[in-house]
């Protein structure tokens, strides 16, 4: 696994739910669509790291 990839996944999340937080508090539907996208891609992102894990974890 990619720690810089995580890295990225993680702050992608954060990002996410802030730009959602901030939706939510003025009301902007578009920001609170935006945020869910954005965690929604971290969680993917996240995925991806855990399956080439196990597959590097398999090929010992």
């Amino acid at each position: 696994m990619s720690l810089e990839d995580r890295a990225k996944a993680t702050a992608k999340n954060i990002e996410g739910k802030a730009q959602e937080a901030l939706g939510n508090v003025t009301g902007d539907p578009k920001d609170k669509a935006e945020g869910k996208a954005k965690q929604a891609e971290s969680q993917v992102r996240h995925g991806v790291e855990d399956v080439k894990d196990n597959v590097k974890e398999e090929l010992k």
